[in-house]
């Protein structure tokens, strides 16, 4: 990936708060027009990273280039490049939707008396389906309409880069689902996307993941990647006596994980395991006592490998 093909580049980048280190030796690179994920759970330094990339905090060490600037030097050619959705984006609840978005237009320097910037405005509310809301004020808006006018507030100003940090915490599955929809349209119109998510399923959807823990990058490759990157087979056990059976799962040979799912147990095996024949998984069960409800191979997902990752770098 060259220069010119890059939205983002962040180099052995530190960051510490006091004794924690949020952000650890953290390389990375999305390109243009890239869907790029960062994955992990609280604490991960996800938001640590986005602040870093808008300018908002410095590293204590490493580089970080944003379209081709320093944020903290270059901050405003940066800001005028890059659109941020927070985590808890301020709305302004007595203003419209027509009012909130006239207003994040205004603080990046355009006029709504512009024909062009009332077209863009326009188009933002029938792309957001909100074309029939535009005079209801923010504070009568549903989770999922409130995420949609952030969108449409974050765009306004036509971004080369979006940065969502966890937009969809909160969000009802069928809002979810229209806004990784709206996501999709943005892309296809070249924008880049850098989007941090505690959701699994979420990196699914992404052109390459970083997966972070404690600060640390643990795995960074496009998701099939990541999967074919975790050996053996992975079975799901599912038994009316989880525990009992769980326990003697551990012991067998050829395991080398099992990880419980609510009343399912992921169980990873070494490549040459006989246990990856659910005929032969169930006999040794039934030898043991334990009649289980089901067994059957399952496609190794994400979540398998982000666990693998952080039990092999704790």
């Amino acid at each position: 990936m060259t220069i010119d093909d890059t939205a983002l580049v962040l180099q052995g980048v530190t960051k510490k708060y006091g004794d924690v280190v949020a952000l650890r030796d953290l390389s990375l690179s999305v390109g243009r027009g890239e869907m790029f994920g960062l994955i992990g759970p609280d604490g991960a330094g996800k938001t640590t990273a986005i602040r870093m990339i808008c300018g908002l905090i410095k590293a204590d060490s490493g580089s970080v280039r944003v379209v081709g600037h320093d944020p903290v030097s270059d901050h405003l050619r940066v800001t005028q490049s890059i659109g941020y959705l927070s985590q808890r984006f301020s709305l302004y609840g007595d203003l419209t939707i027509d009012e909130n978005i006239a207003f994040f237009a205004e603080i990046h320097g355009l006029r709504m008396g512009d024909p062009v910037i009332r077209d863009r405005r326009q188009r933002l509310l029938d792309l957001t389906q909100l074309t029939p809301f535009r005079g209801r004020l923010a504070d009568q808006l549903s989770g999922g309409m409130k995420q949609k006018l952030a969108l449409a507030c974050t765009l306004v100003h036509e971004p080369e880069l979006i940065l969502l940090d966890e937009p969809t915490t909160g969000v009802d599955p069928v809002s979810r689902r229209e806004f990784w929809k709206l996501l999709s349209e943005f892309l296809a119109q070249g924008i880049t996307i850098l989007m941090a998510t505690p959701y699994l399923d979420e990196a699914e959807r992404c052109t390459r993941v970083a997966m972070l823990h404690e600060g640390r990058l643990l795995a960074l490759d496009h998701p099939a990647g990541l999967r074919a990157s975790l050996p053996g087979a992975v079975m799901e056990v599912i038994s009316p006596d989880r525990d009992r059976t769980t326990s003697l799962i551990e012991r067998l040979p050829g395991v080398v994980d099992v990880q419980l799912f609510g009343e399912r147990a992921h169980v990873r095996l070494t490549p040459e395991s006989p246990l990856s024949d659910p005929d032969r998984f169930v006999t040794l069960l039934r030898q043991e006592g334990i009649e289980p409800e089901s067994i059957r191979r399952v496609p190794t997902s994400l979540e398998d490998v982000f666990i693998a990752q952080v039990t092999r770098h704790a």
